[in-house]
């Protein structure tokens, strides 16, 4: 009984010596560099542990999401779709040439085969007037042309819907772009922010250290570790935030680029103060030559402007005509048991001419011309429209960019500032709120400045939609 109440005593000096959480001790693990990103065990738990990780690129995160992304491959479909359309629409303007083979078997009349020479034998007639002969062989190529106005106006208006399909796919390329570079650099700064936190709850853990020893000897009260102690329990919860923005970041951009939800995988940060941005003039020039929108409502009217052509061309004649070359006879052969050849030729020519039809045709220009005047107006919205845009993301682009560079003076201050009022508190001259409000203000430029990086690349990539690449 005395061995085992020893025993106990001895397990509870230990347990009493282990330190609580966040008393001084940090409960982070130190982030490691790759390619400039913060890996850690955490985010990576379902990955395959024994294969390397996937290092992504921008332009490998782009290639990727355009194999991947379901609306633009549905962009992509619509305008193959629209392609075919115009392959089928010329092939109806060119001859087409088939093959018709036909057997055609009557019941005979009952009339007997005469066969008094010098008369040649007659084989009994059918019972229905509409076929040549008890039995009757078609085996005929046949090379068939339809002439109509309204053909070469359908065709031009189909090609103008593969216009308005490849300016469409154009806008979901841009479009695309902008969400790439949104989840890219959003896992990047997700990255950033959370080494920014490990920093921060690393210089809390110190300064609750350098507090406790100010306190035990006598050089500071002891409100003063309880600031720091709640302090430290601050940054620890924003860590466990900071983790958790990275990881969902991360599984965003998973869903974006693989196909089979891959998560071993790294990025490149390549954030870094960005060139100047080229005159508004050269931009605006770039906007008038590459903007999609305008070639879209653009392709809306030459496609309307066809189809009430189309339309007016509908109630004009067509013509029709056929050749046929072949056999049609009581016998399949080519010649006939009298020696004459079954082979031959025949043409017809077809004229159709729209008489009545009780305002259908009219019916349909007037839509045609109700499409067209539509098309009209969202040309005009789509130049307005194009004009306070450039505008707009041209000055959020000028003005993110300009900001970059005090937001980064900021935080190599606010860290300046941080280091020094920490001196001054270990000397006496400074209040634990000083450092505490330091810390948060370090914490804090860090992250603006990040945030300010992505908003940079988001508002290029978004000018660029107007521009195309500059």
């Amino acid at each position: 009984m005395i061995e085992m109440r020893q025993t106990r005593i001895v397990w509870l000096g230990i347990l009493l010596a282990v330190p609580a959480y966040g008393q001084g001790q940090s409960q982070t693990v130190a982030p490691s560099q790759v390619y400039g990103q913060v890996q850690t065990p955490t985010t990576t738990a379902d990955a395959n542990a024994t294969q390397a990780p996937l290092v992504l690129t921008l332009q490998d995160a782009l290639t990727r999401a355009k194999t991947n992304d379901p609306q633009f491959r549905a962009a992509l479909t619509e305008l193959g779709l629209a392609h075919q359309d115009t392959v089928q629409s010329r092939a109806q303007l060119l001859p087409n040439v088939n093959y018709n083979m036909q057997f055609l078997y009557t019941q005979g009349n009952g009339a007997p085969t005469r066969t008094t020479p010098p008369t040649p034998p007659t084989p009994p007639a059918g019972r229905y007037i509409g076929n040549n002969g008890v039995h009757e062989y078609i085996a005929q190529g046949n090379v068939h042309q339809a002439l109509s106005p309204g053909m070469l106006a359908d065709y031009r208006r189909v090609e103008a819907a593969e216009a308005l399909s490849r300016a469409k796919a154009e806008i979901a390329t841009r479009g695309l772009v902008v969400t790439v570079v949104q989840a890219y650099y959003g896992y990047v700064v997700a990255e950033r922010k959370y080494a920014t936190a490990q920093k921060a709850t690393s210089e809390a853990d110190h300064f609750l250290g350098i507090s406790q020893k100010l306190q035990n000897g006598g050089e500071v009260a002891r409100s003063d570790v309880i600031k720091a102690q709640i302090q430290d329990q601050q940054q620890q919860r924003e860590l466990q935030d900071a983790l958790l923005a990275m990881n969902k970041s991360r599984l965003d951009l998973a869903v974006l680029l693989f196909p089979n939800f891959d998560q071993n995988f790294s990025v490149v940060d390549d954030l870094r103060l960005p060139d100047p941005l080229p005159p508004f003039v050269e931009v605006q020039t770039a906007a008038t030559k590459n903007n999609p929108e305008v070639r879209v409502a653009l392709a809306s009217l030459r496609q309307t402007d066809q189809e009430v052509k189309v339309a007016w061309a509908a109630m004009m004649p067509s013509v029709g005509l056929d050749y046929f070359y072949g056999i049609d006879a009581n016998q399949f052969a080519v010649r006939d048991r009298n020696g004459f050849r079954n082979l031959g030729y025949s043409a017809t020519a077809t004229l159709q001419l729209p008489i009545w039809n009780w305002g259908a045709g009219y019916s349909k220009v007037k839509q045609a011309d109700l499409h067209r005047q539509q098309a009209h107006v969202e040309l005009s919205f789509a130049q307005r429209r194009l004009l306070a845009d450039l505008r707009s993301f041209y000055d959020e682009t000028e003005t993110s960019r300009a900001q970059l560079e005090s937001l980064g003076q900021t935080a190599e201050l606010a860290s300046d500032s941080l280091r020094l009022t920490t001196l001054r508190y270990q000397a006496g001259e400074a209040t634990v709120l000083e450092v505490v409000d330091a810390q948060n203000t370090l914490t804090l430029a860090r992250n603006a400045y990040d945030d300010g990086q992505v908003r940079f690349q988001v508002a290029l990539a978004n000018l660029q939609t107007l521009t195309g690449s500059f």
